[in-house]
């Protein structure tokens, strides 16, 4: 399949030889733009950047990329205030609006879901440009792209994501990213900031992956073998570091200079306080760690650092001048990656993919089921709880194969076990017989998916006309 009028919305609606394609073709555009090379293939054809949260890199980026192909903008920089959306318009009406003057849309929305609306709505193409805490597949492309400049390769590579995996939309991208293209993923996250359920179980569901999670006696052999390594650590620089199952009441000795000494790529992100309601150890600059000079100072020569930017005070102002700091030149690489990316997906750079050597998804995991009545995403910044009083948007799932019966959110990912079943083929056809079914009864394997009908409580089951079996109860039953 062809680039042309897609939309890029997670990372994993490409597949590994569509993202090398994107990275090739950058390589293009970059060398083009080393030599002072004009590029317009986008001339006539205009962007609109709709940008409900503050950007620099990415707004800046885009907005240069399609200039530099000869392109025009439309920006929206504070769309929550300064469009339509500040008297109360749906995502779904301003992209019906904005496909009038432009030929594609790059939306950022604190609201995760809010770039598939998007793209639900709008017949030109959408850009996720980052949508609350889900995901950030421009900003993955960029990663992946200086991994491969500076080491040649990605697969092979073993990466460590530390410090706030909960709510690091980049994050979220870059574990489905790495996992596809080989790369051995260790997880090392702050207190209260794990991988979200949901991600890790799309990775186990669908690619048959599962990152392996950092203990503290651990640390010491995994630091010294790390290619990669997130940071983003939440509480004042202390030794030992603090671990996801640190106990503050003993300690754990590490020799992190010994150990840091071996890695051959640090990878240093903040802290998403704004999607935190009270974020632990940020109340104050001074309890805000600082990774600097004298913490790197046993570093191989060749250690590249990274960092996706913006840096509060976590990264120390004295790396800038360290050899091998690149994190500048990670950002100024966004510029080629959107070039690549936006002339693909408007159809003017065609290149070849060559047929995917496995498919995207490892296994079957999604079954039919015959919808789903007062069932809601648990997710509270999920799009389908924040403008479901606007009347066009329903709560969307798609069912897990296997049991317990889940349900993954559309929009968001997130899951829910919802608690009472019921078939759509009640007993002799005869309506009296309709009769409803706790989720974890036997009854879940003998109701063809098909015609599974899912409720969110009894008394919806109930309200759809059902009335309840003896097999409504909240025990579970045994199995065979």
């Amino acid at each position: 399949m062809g680039f042309a009028g897609r939309d890029l919305i997670s990372i994993n609606d490409f597949t590994n030889e569509e993202i090398e394609a994107v990275l090739d073709l950058a390589d293009q555009m970059n060398s083009a733009l080393e030599e002072g090379r004009r590029i317009e293939l986008l001339r006539g054809k205009d962007m609109a950047t709709l940008f409900y949260e503050p950007s620099t890199r990415t707004r800046g980026s885009f907005e240069r990329a399609m200039h530099k192909l000869g392109g025009e903008v439309i920006s929206f920089p504070e769309a929550q205030t300064t469009s339509s959306a500040a008297k109360g318009e749906t995502i779904a009406d301003t992209v019906r609006v904005l496909e009038s003057y432009a030929d594609i849309i790059v939306i950022r929305h604190p609201w995760e879901g809010a770039a598939k609306v998007a793209a639900d709505y709008a017949r030109v193409p959408i850009i996720n440009a980052g949508d609350g805490g889900h995901e950030h597949p421009t900003q993955t492309l960029c990663d992946l792209y200086t991994l491969r400049k500076e080491n040649g390769t990605i697969k092979g590579l073993t990466v460590c994501l530390w410090g706030d995996l909960k709510y690091g939309r980049t994050v979220h991208s870059l574990i489905y990213a790495l996992a596809r293209f080989g790369a051995e993923v260790l997880c090392a996250p702050m207190r209260g900031l794990d991988v979200p359920e949901a991600v890790l179980r799309k990775l186990g569901s669908e690619y048959n992956y599962a990152p392996k999670k950092v203990k503290p006696d651990d640390l010491n052999s995994l630091m010294g073998e790390v290619d990669a390594l997130y940071i983003a650590p939440s509480k004042p620089y202390s030794f030992p570091l603090p671990s996801p199952d640190f106990d503050t009441t003993s300690s754990v000795e590490i020799d992190i200079r010994e150990a840091l000494g071996k890695t051959d790529v640090i990878y240093v992100t903040r802290v998403q306080t704004e999607r935190m309601t009270k974020p632990p150890g940020t109340e104050s600059k001074e309890s805000y760690p600082i990774v600097n000079g004298r913490f790197l100072q046993e570093f191989k020569k060749k250690t590249l650092v990274m960092h996706p930017l913006p840096r509060v005070n976590e990264l120390a102002y004295e790396l800038d001048k360290y050899p091998r700091s690149v994190y500048f030149q990670q950002a100024a690489y966004g510029v080629p990656i959107r070039m690549a990316l936006t002339a693909l997906l408007l159809g003017a750079s065609e290149i070849r993919v060559p047929e995917k050597s496995a498919p995207l998804v490892t296994k079957t995991v999604y079954a039919r089921y015959k919808g789903a009545f007062g069932v809601e995403c648990p997710n509270p910044n999920c799009i389908s709880k924040q403008e479901r009083e606007k009347h066009y948007i329903s709560p969307e799932f798609k069912m897990l194969e296997g049991e317990p019966l889940t349900l993954r959110c559309v929009y968001c990912e997130h899951e829910t076990h919802p608690p009472f079943i019921a078939t759509s083929e009640w007993h002799q056809g005869v309506l009296e017989n309709r009769r409803y079914y706790s989720s974890d009864s036997f009854m879940l394997e003998r109701i063809k998916p098909e015609n599974l009908i899912i409720f969110g409580s009894e008394s919806e089951a109930q309200a759809q006309g059902f009335k309840r079996s003896r097999y409504a109860t909240t025990h579970k039953k045994a199995r065979r």
